[in-house]
């Protein structure tokens, strides 16, 4: 860890100036306590730095959280192990992109029974018409969208089979995320505030602009955890059916990386925005995925009070996309991905693992913060495009 000014500590060993820029301009925010926390994953946000943990007193900046509210992992151990699967795995990987809407804007066509169940509790934990942000988000719960989101099936050090996947709140929370910042930035612009980044622009606690962001972030969040459970029961049915009997789920664990919570850090009760970072609290168990064709962590945390009870959520983008796709090629995924089923195209070309920070460097700086209690490996792929 490098303490970069009182205000804002470094866990990234790989980090670039304009990364380090962005964070400390959100670290002279007045009501920061007591420091932000960067991960080592840490990269280049909107606003907020991705990889950052932003502790607040009176103020929630939606910025921090991100546009994809609740975005995070699941994953279910099986009693399966890699004996016990076909050489020949692309009818698993068919039957799952037939089964889960992938990319963005592709949802169910219908509402199936589970996922009715789990829109009737988000309807009674709604006060406000998730219909006023997306008409069909009810066909919305049960999609995985696309960029660095995935499916996977992995098996771990002792061959057992994991199921893995990654996803969020879909165009409704955008849509939330993306109004609320918008709010926050009118305000300030209304008071002519001075921030150092307009997408810094905050709530004010107490008022019925941040009373209105709490509400509809914290449902949003709802919404993407029940988004991972109702595709993951999904894929449980597609592997049951590929293995050609029922799946034991020995355990499931989800955590989100893009949210706000009120914790206590330092003495005070905070608003704690993680974008791009896991709850890493001692023994609370959470996943960290490597790109796409690299390993993925299952974790147990550490309770690392500098860090904030956080760790990293991922290997953190070293390109961008644009600069992946004129940098790699076919043939280079190919390699990246040689004995994974995966879809061969070339619009998988920006999430090719040489886009990312070596997951190993990321998992090393976050010895301090996690332990790991298992290292998956990808057995079968599936992304949106």
């Amino acid at each position: 860890m490098r303490q970069i000014n009182e205000r804002l500590m470094n866990w990234a060993s790989i980090i670039g100036d304009e990364t380090l820029e962005q964070a400390e301009k959100a670290s002279r925010l007045p009501f920061i306590h007591p420091h932000i926390a960067l991960m080592p994953d840490a990269h280049l946000g909107k606003g907020a730095t991705v990889g950052s943990v932003i502790p607040t007193l009176g103020a929630l900046i939606p910025a921090a959280v991100g546009v994809d509210i609740g975005c995070g992992m699941a994953a279910v151990r099986t009693q399966y192990r890699v004996e016990d699967l076909r050489p020949d795995r692309s009818g698993l990987r068919t039957a799952i992109e037939a089964a889960v809407p992938l990319s963005a804007g592709s949802y169910s066509s219908r509402v199936t029974d589970s996922a009715q169940a789990r829109i009737d509790v988000l309807l009674k934990k709604a006060d406000f018409d998730p219909a006023r942000y997306a008409k069909n988000w009810q066909l919305q719960l049960g999609s995985l969208g696309s960029g660095n989101h995935f499916i996977e099936v992995c098996s771990d050090e002792r061959g057992s089979i994991w199921l893995f996947l990654h996803s969020g709140s879909r165009g409704v929370g955008n849509k939330i995320a993306t109004h609320h910042i918008q709010v926050a930035r009118d305000l300030q612009e209304k008071r002519d505030v001075e921030l150092p980044d307009r997408d810094l622009a905050y709530l004010e606690e107490g008022t019925g602009e941040f009373d209105a962001y709490l509400g509809e972030l914290r449902w949003a969040q709802d919404f993407a955890l029940a988004n991972r459970d109702e595709m993951m029961d999904r894929v449980v049915a597609c592997f049951a059916e590929f293995v050609g009997g029922p799946v034991h789920e020995l355990e499931r664990v989800q955590c989100h990386h893009n949210y706000t919570e009120q914790e206590t850090h330092y003495g005070k009760t905070v608003w704690l925005s993680r974008k791009g970072a896991i709850n890493a609290a001692q023994g609370v168990a959470g996943l960290i995925p490597g790109s796409m064709g690299d390993a993925s962590y299952v974790v147990v945390g550490r309770g690392n009070a500098e860090a904030l009870n956080s760790s990293p959520h991922g290997a953190g983008r070293a390109y961008s996309r644009s600069k992946a796709r004129k940098t790699f090629t076919r043939e280079q995924l190919r390699t990246a991905m040689k004995g994974i089923e995966y879809r061969d195209t070339d619009a998988f070309l920006d999430e090719i693992p040489q886009a990312y920070k070596p997951i190993d460097v990321v998992m090393n700086d976050a010895a301090d913060l996690v332990t790991i209690r298992h290292t998956l490996r990808q057995l079968v792929n599936v992304k949106g495009d």
